[in-house]
């Protein structure tokens, strides 16, 4: 049997969530008593106390208790490995546990990043508060808004990466985000929202409405065509996006039997960068992106716009946040300003339920 300390994260973990000892001991079915002499180092935990602390947290053991020594020091594991090193990263827990993010270009610019990984795993950075950052994977051009308007509301940090529906989702899945931006829904599959969470996670999940919004055709000064039918008679060169994005599927839609485009932009404001640059000529993008770039727009639905987020989450203070943000009378009048945004039932929160 090891004599190495045992190193608790257990107040930490509890304090991050917003949750006093007592709603711990309830959680787990232990004693309140109990809970405070494991933070305090007076009790080690049984393996049944143990496993039933994780069970209410949602997370493994290890994330909870570990004996000094057995990871190194301040040491912590990436979300996902960095295309090279020196690697800059911003630190967050989610599921319980803390990683590092690499940095990478987002709709704001920053936020600015907690450490570097010059060689080997990265580190916790004194100062660093990971409990108090919301990761959200999203292909919104107007995430900075609701990022600005979050941290201003909660004293929270929001980190924005620019993600498909598709891609966010398998984020969310893996326990990587604490919330996934998705629009394959629309006024025509209005419940297509739903079906990609349950898909992919399964029930126990939410859906937060943001916005309605306008995605259609972007097309290049010198295209004449002016209905969408015309568009797709022209021979013209299209962008494309990645399989699983909105874009893709209602591209894939309109040209049901022709071959994907041979340019791929990552994003909404990428596909109209491609056409105002000269690279293509029509691409599928929002309404917003498309008039930011002074380009013609021809509409082809309206999608719904939601982030899901784990029901376990649900009394997360940052989840609990970012619902009064997106209820906030504030944000629904900064999105309603937008080209193409339509806030009207922002705020709306919506079980996906276990398939029946």
């Amino acid at each position: 049997m090891s004599d190495a300390p045992l190193h608790c994260s257990l107040r930490a973990m509890r304090t991050t969530r917003g949750w006093s000892q007592e709603d711990v001991a309830r959680r787990a079915g232990i004693s309140r008593a109990g809970v405070g002499a494991i933070e305090a180092g007076r009790l080690v935990p049984s393996t049944a106390a143990a496993l039933a602390l994780a069970a209410a947290f949602g997370c493994r053991v290890e994330d909870l208790f570990r004996l000094d020594g057995a990871a190194g020091p301040g040491e912590v594991e990436w979300a996902w490995p960095p295309d090279r090193l020196p690697a800059r990263y911003w630190l967050a827990e989610s599921a319980g546990r803390v990683r590092a993010y690499p940095t990478e270009p987002t709709p704001r610019g920053g936020p600015a990043h907690d450490g570097v990984a010059r060689a080997g795993s990265p580190r916790l950075i004194d100062g660093a508060e990971p409990g108090r950052t919301l990761v959200v994977a999203s292909c919104d051009p107007a995430a900075a808004l609701l990022a600005d308007a979050y941290e201003r509301a909660t004293g929270f940090r929001m980190l924005v990466l620019p993600r498909s529906s598709g891609r966010a989702t398998e984020l969310l899945a893996a326990g990587l985000v604490h919330a996934a931006g998705l629009h394959l829904a629309g006024d025509d599959e209005p419940d297509a929202n739903a079906e990609a969470v349950r898909g992919r996670i399964g029930g126990g999940s939410r859906l937060l409405r943001l916005a309605r919004w306008e995605e259609g055709l972007a097309l290049a000064p010198g295209v004449a065509a002016r209905t969408v039918a015309a568009a797709l008679r022209a021979d013209l060169a299209w962008v494309g996006r990645e399989p699983g994005s909105s874009a893709r599927v209602c591209l894939d839609r309109l040209r049901p039997r022709r071959p994907g485009p041979r340019i791929t932009a990552r994003d909404h404001r990428g596909v109209a960068e491609a056409v105002r640059n000269g690279w293509a000529e029509a691409g599928v993008c929002l309404r917003l992106a498309c008039e930011e770039a002074g380009l013609a727009f021809l509409g082809v639905r309206t999608d719904h716009y939601d982030l899901a987020f784990r029901e376990r989450d649900a009394e997360d203070p940052r989840i609990r946040g970012l619902v009064r943000v997106a209820r906030s009378a504030s944000l629904r009048d900064l999105l309603a300003d937008l080209p193409g945004y339509r806030p009207d039932d922002a705020g709306e929160v919506r079980p996906v339920p276990d398939e029946s």
